[in-house]
């Protein structure tokens, strides 16, 4: 038997939290989450996920210095930014900061999946 990807969700917003990880699950994603930049970056480094969804607007570390980190750090994960930050400027702050795709809320789960 194969082992699930595994996904990282790095998500303040426990009841969101909790769907997309129920989504991921129901997709064969093995799913960590962190509920705030802190702890996000803190898991990521010490278990590598397959790739990482990262909020921007977390407590402790906003999700554009994580992201920033994680490149810094050398972690080449896939990352995409899921945020309610729909600016042009935000994007590209995002894009710049090393994430792969950046996602806008609300958000279709087929555009995420």
């Amino acid at each position: 038997m194969e082992t699930p990807r595994k996904i990282l969700v790095i998500e303040d917003e426990p009841s969101l939290a909790k769907l997309i990880t129920r989504v991921l699950q129901e997709e064969g994603f093995s799913v960590g989450v962190a509920k705030d930049g802190e702890q996000g970056l803190i898991a990521a480094l010490a278990s590598p996920p397959s790739i990482a969804i990262i909020d921007v607007g977390l407590p402790t570390i906003d999700g554009f210095t994580v992201c920033k980190e994680l490149r810094t750090r050398g972690l080449d994960i896939p990352v995409i930014m899921l945020t309610a930050r729909d600016s042009i400027p935000d994007r590209v702050t995002g894009l710049d900061a090393g994430a792969d795709d950046y996602i806008v809320k609300p958000f279709a789960f087929d555009e995420l999946l």
